[in-house]
């Protein structure tokens, strides 16, 4: 089933210029128009003080914030515009300690480089059509860890004391 895009805005971060043109070339060919680029996260945090994404799209690997150091200051800096954002982490490391640490970080979906227009579109899809609450806890805030409900868990109830928005 193929969502209409065309109506979202969206911020990418990341300090290659190429990839800009790659992944604003992807956007367009969703219909996406609506896109601001920044080439640090410090601009872009404070591009989000006067323009609202409605998604994030940033690069890990940047200078001198990186792009889980931008997600921190999204999730939980005090003077975040909005700690709720959806945030996509494109990567071009995708060892499984990577992918936890950046799910720990409160990214909403990680894609691995090279980006395609399925890989992204998927990632967006995701977002739009089922997104998950968010989570605090005492150590994490940011969107629901897990991606569906085991029937057939057994164990402890982990969350018992956690909040969920």
């Amino acid at each position: 089933m193929t969502i209409s895009l065309d109506a979202l805005s969206v911020l990418v971060v990341d300090d290659n210029k190429h990839m800009h043109s790659v992944v604003k070339a992807i956007l367009n060919s969703m219909r996406i128009k609506n896109v601001r680029f920044s080439d640090n996260a410090a601009d872009a945090f404070m591009e989000m003080r006067q323009w609202h994404p409605d998604i994030i799209i940033t690069d890990w690997a940047m200078q001198p914030l990186d792009g889980l150091d931008f997600v921190r200051l999204v999730r939980k800096g005090a003077d975040s515009p909005n700690p709720y954002v959806p945030i996509i982490l494109l990567t071009g490391h995708t060892e499984m300690c990577r992918v936890i640490e950046a799910r720990d970080t409160g990214v909403n979906e990680i894609l691995a480089k090279p980006i395609s227009i399925k890989s992204l579109y998927t990632r967006i899809a995701a977002i739009v059509q089922s997104p998950r609450p968010f989570v605090k806890t005492k150590n994490y805030f940011g969107p629901c860890r897990r991606r569906g409900t085991n029937l057939n868990y057994k164990g402890p109830e982990r969350r018992a004391n956690e909040i969920t928005f």
